[in-house]
């Protein structure tokens, strides 16, 4: 109910704004402009900018355009001058007829703001036309009985001209028996009548001819004649009367061609041929004949063309009555044509759109007029749209409308609205016209590129080729054209020191990730990084999405021994008591391998014995044991070498050689091995020579020395720390290095690592090791090792 009400108070809004629109509508005195017809085409009419008070700057900016009711377009507007001109010679007969003042009605339609200005052009008469008889000769029979001062009426001229150019007077040439009168038959129209000035005789004159001229008011006049025969018969004295003076009936205007419009009717009192009475149309325009036609016997008036009552609804016929003695009597048919609803609105498209930009304000897409040629109910219209639409119509005065936007429009939703402007009338049956109008909505930059995941997890292996593709991000845009093209892009990472570009690099078109560089495992396990897309608008929008990059680990490392060292400058050896019980923990083979997972996962075996029976391998953990009681049979120094292998595809692998020396006890002095021995004594050989070089040196090195520390004097500001570790930034996140148990060694060490600085290379300095008493150990004995190790690339790996 309540909606009821509310759509009920709209309406009544919209009527009172309608009524206030035509109101002060009507109060506008329109503008006048006036021109002669047959006017070359392109004469300066007016200035419409001086007209309305207006720049021609503003005229032109308004959108300033004619809007015109006839179907010709007669008129032109220069929208740079504000200069009114005539676009077509007017022929004033053709657009109007008869009807006198002749005015073209037009409107001018300003856009921005919507404005409308009535306007008329007054088309002025020159004498273009003469006066034209529709029958070349004009033929009157008149009695000799007939009396001086009798009247006859004769045919009329006809005079396309209006006003002082149209027919104005009419002369008889000079004779002696018949003058003639002029007779205002209304409507501007002029009939001529001749007058019988003197009794005709028909025995001496039985026939003669006149010349009857018609004249039109110009100076000098325009003129047409016609001849007047004059047959002079015998006494006919009753004259035909109808039986109604004035005959009025209506007829719609969609009766068929032939039909009975009305019969008309005189009487003649005379007998014989005097009484035979013939009917025909007198004082006829060329319309009327081209329209009606009468039965000269019966007096049946039909139709011979279509009726139109938009074009002429009414007309006013004189039907003559002439009996068979010439005399003659009139009445006046009136036909009234009445409306039908024979004629569907019209729409006129004055402005249209057919492009708005999405998320636009209320916008007018299209301003267009509707017309009804129709009168009374046939000629009411209603305008409408379909509902589903976000676009409304707004009425504006003399039947104009203006097609607007609702509210902004959204192009991903809907790219493209088709619009059916539909015009009905109130007629039975009703008429309507439909007119459809289609709207494109371009696209605005309105949305952001949207990522299909919001991270991605990429995998690659170790080792890989240079520019391989590792893998491809992507992402859409909702909007159309240089909006939804997308370029990619590697966003900043967060830490600046982490050389991204150099690592990673993506396709700006297609979001495919490259990697530049082969990748190592042991330095970078994981890489994450973000990515951005983003789009060709104006402004352009973007977003990011975050990549996980994960190196696999390959076997590309082989196993490492830490103990025992092999490039140390004299062999380690091991000592073995000859008392030591089976399964006597010799020592322990600790080696590291640089890969993860499987690849890291280690095995020991020995590979050559000097004595094959009397040492075993623990394959997990590299524990060195004796595998039986030793004899007196035995060697007293063994040599072993010991295989560590991964477990990666393929395996990779180290050997370590050990040398046991056997001895009766801990307390017994050590005896160094023969080879060790043979070289001390060529050693010998050389301590003289030595000597010598040394002192020649001496005082250079001492020299070098001075300079030395000099040099590390003026770089005290750089800070180093001879007896600490300094540790790279980046480099190790801890300073402990953990071997556990857990992978390849059955006890855990634990060693504490130092990368010295200062040093021109890199130096390991592994620290006060917690290793696990060895099984066989007696009580109280301690065993303490040290391992000096300097590999390839520089490092100094300590072992206490």
């Amino acid at each position: 109910m309540e909606a009821r009400e509310e759509r009920a108070v709209q309406k009544r809004q919209v009527l009172f704004l309608c009524v206030f629109l035509g109101m002060s509508w009507a109060g506008a005195e329109p503008l006048r402009y006036f021109v002669a017809e047959e006017t070359e085409r392109g004469t300066f009419l007016a200035n419409i900018a001086n007209d309305l008070d207006l720049g021609v700057e503003e005229l032109s900016a308004r959108g300033s355009r004619i809007v015109l009711d006839q179907n010709i377009r007669f008129l032109l507007l220069n929208p740079l001058t504000g200069d009114l001109l005539l676009n077509e010679k007017l022929d004033r007969e053709k657009l109007c007829g008869p009807t006198e003042p002749c005015v073209l009605p037009f409107q001018l339609l300003l856009e921005k703001p919507f404005e409308i200005h009535r306007a008329e052009l007054q088309v002025t008469d020159i004498n273009d036309h003469s006066p034209v008889f529709l029958d070349r000769e004009i033929s009157l029979k008149i009695s000799e009985s007939a009396t001086p001062g009798a009247t006859f009426l004769l045919e009329s001229a006809q005079d396309l001209d209006v006003g002082t150019n149209s027919l104005s007077n009419y002369t008889i040439s000079p004779n002696a028996y018949f003058h003639v009168n002029v007779h205002d038959g209304g409507a501007g129209n002029i009939f001529p009548e001749l007058v019988l000035d003197q009794v005709l005789d028909h025995e001496e004159l039985p026939d003669f001819t006149l010349t009857l001229k018609a004249l039109d008011g110009d100076s000098p006049p325009r003129s047409g004649t016609v001849l007047v025969r004059i047959l002079v018969v015998d006494i006919n004295d009753n004259a035909p009367e109808f039986v109604q003076s004035l005959y009025k009936v209506q007829v719609p205007e969609n009766t068929p061609v032939g039909s009975l419009v009305v019969t008309v009717s005189a009487r003649d009192l005379d007998t014989g041929s005097n009484a035979e009475i013939f009917y025909t149309l007198l004082y006829a325009t060329e319309r009327i004949l081209k329209t009606f036609q009468i039965n000269s016997t019966s007096g049946n008036l039909l139709l011979k063309a279509e009726l139109n009552y938009e074009a002429i609804p009414t007309y006013t016929l004189t039907i003559q009555a002439k009996d068979g003695g010439g005399l003659s009597g009139k009445c006046t048919v009136v036909v009234e044509v009445t409306d039908v609803n024979d004629n569907p609105p019209e729409l006129f498209m004055s402005s249209l759109r057919s492009q708005i930009a999405e998320n636009s304000p209320e916008t007018v897409i299209a301003v267009f007029r509707i017309r009804d040629r129709d009168s009374g109910n046939n000629g009411k219209m209603v305008c409408s749209i379909q509902d589903n639409l976000p676009f409304i119509l707004k009425p504006s005065v003399e039947n104009f409308y203006t097609l607007v936007t609702e509210g902004p429009l959204d192009r991903e939703s809907t790219s493209q609205y088709n619009i059916t402007i539909t015009v009905s009338d109130l007629g039975t049956p009703r008429l309507q016209t439909e007119h459809s109008i289609s709207v494109q909505v371009s696209d605005v930059n309105d949305n952001a590129p949207a990522f299909t995941h919001t991270s991605y997890t990429l995998r690659v292996r170790e080792n890989n080729s240079p520019g391989l593709h590792i893998g491809s991000v992507s992402a859409t845009d909702r909007d159309a054209g240089t909006n939804a093209q997308l370029t990619y892009s590697l966003l900043p990472p967060p830490e600046p020191h982490l050389a991204l570009a150099s690592l990673v690099a993506i396709d700006a078109d297609s979001g495919q990730l490259f990697a530049l560089r082969p990748l190592d495992y042991e330095a970078l396990q994981a890489l994450e990084f973000r990515v951005g897309a983003a789009d060709r608008g104006s402004p352009a929008l973007s977003s990011q999405a975050l990549v996980r990059l994960l190196v696999l680990d390959a076997n590309d490392n082989s196993p490492f021994v830490l103990y025992p060292m092999q490039n140390a400058s004299a062999p380690c050896t091991e000592l073995l008591p000859r008392a030591a019980e089976p399964g006597y923990l010799l020592t322990k083979v600790v080696a590291v391998d640089g890969d993860s997972g499987q690849n890291a996962w280690l095995s020991y075996q020995l590979l050559k014995a000097t004595e094959p029976g009397l040492f075993s391998v623990w394959p997990h953990n590299g524990e060195v044991r004796t595998a039986r009681l030793l004899s007196e049979r035995d060697a007293p120094k063994h040599r072993l070498l010991v295989l560590v292998r991964d477990n990666g595809e393929p395996p990779l692998s180290a050997s370590v050689t050990l040398h046991v020396l056997l001895v009766d006890g801990f307390s017994q002095p050590y005896l160094p091995l023969p080879e060790a021995a043979a070289e001390q004594g060529r050693g010998d050989a050389l301590t003289l020579h030595l000597v010598v070089a040394l002192a020649s040196v001496s005082s250079l090195f001492l020299l070098c020395v001075l300079v030395f520390v000099a040099v590390q004097l003026c770089r005290r500001s750089r800070p180093a720390s001879l007896s600490g570790c300094a540790v790279p930034q980046g480099h190790f996140p801890g300073h402990l290095v953990d071997v556990s148990g857990a992978g390849t060694l059955s006890h855990s060490y634990q060693y504490e690592v130092c990368l010295t600085g200062g040093s021109e290379r890199n130096e390991f300095k592994f620290f006060k090791p917690i290793l696990p008493n060895f099984q066989g150990h007696s009580p109280g004995s301690e065993m303490e090792e040290k391992l000096n190790y300097r590999n390839d690339l520089g490092f100094n790996i300590q072992l206490k």
